[in-house]
């Protein structure tokens, strides 16, 4: 019977791919036979990564790219693409009232402006191949609310809009664009409570909405592995809600 969750002759690139979701998701991917670009700013962690991937013509690069050049520099080197993982992002908790200009571009530059940016070079260059995947990390807090959480949910609520109109404008290629709305998970990207009494009581009474417990990387990573495959050739323009209820 065809495995219509193997990634076969499929090239994947993902951005984050240091730690947590990224990877997670880059491990798997490769376990499904899938080749893949992992690219992030951390070399070390990153090197880490590419040691635990299952064998075959994987590559990584080093780059930040929220520096147009360094961008440029991966886009110039990767073939064509069957789908890609958007996992870069920050959280960075801040109440509304210390919200600076300084904390709006810094939040939405690498969680928005740095996936929207990638992808339009990406198209542009010709890096995409038709009925390819394109997947962006959202998050459960743009429809649960938390406190310190503005920035954070704003940059990925305008990520989730996106999203859906880059589906409906690639449909004709039959490439899928989607998110998934993971909730709180376990990974490096989460602030430890801060010293701040009100940060803390805040993170303790989050914790409270998820009755399964927080998630795991792999929870996400088998999500990410379904929406890369052909199980969801018939899937586009969606937001899929992981939140451990």
């Amino acid at each position: 019977m065809n495995n219509l969750f193997t990634l076969n002759d499929k090239t994947i690139l993902i951005t984050g791919a240091s730690s947590g979701i990224g990877k997670q998701a880059a491990i798997l991917v490769s376990q499904a036979g899938g080749t893949v670009w992992i690219t992030g700013r951390d070399q070390p962690r990153l090197k880490e990564t590419s040691s635990l991937l299952a064998d075959g013509d994987h590559h990584m690069k080093v780059a930040d790219l929220t520096v147009e050049k360094e961008m440029d520099s991966l886009i110039g080197e990767l073939p064509k693409l069957n789908g890609v993982v958007h996992c870069a992002g920050i959280v960075e908790p801040l109440p509304v009232k210390f919200i600076m200009q300084e904390h709006i571009n810094r939040m939405f530059s690498i969680n928005y402006e740095l996936p929207v940016n990638l992808t339009g070079k990406l198209l542009r260059k010709k890096k995409v191949l038709d009925h390819a995947s394109l997947l962006f990390m959202s998050t459960i807090a743009t429809r649960n609310p938390y406190v310190g959480g503005a920035l954070y949910s704003g940059s990925k609520a305008a990520l989730e809009a996106y999203s859906k109109t880059l589906a409906l404008e690639l449909v004709g290629k039959g490439i899928r664009a989607n998110c998934l709305m993971a909730g709180l998970v376990d990974t490096p990207m989460i602030v430890n409570p801060s010293e701040e009494k009100m940060q803390e009581e805040a993170l303790k009474k989050y914790l409270q909405r998820y009755p399964l417990g927080i998630g795991r990387p792999e929870d996400v990573a088998g999500a990410i592995l379904y929406f890369l495959s052909d199980a969801s050739k018939w899937v586009s323009g969606t937001t899929l809600i992981m939140g451990g209820e």
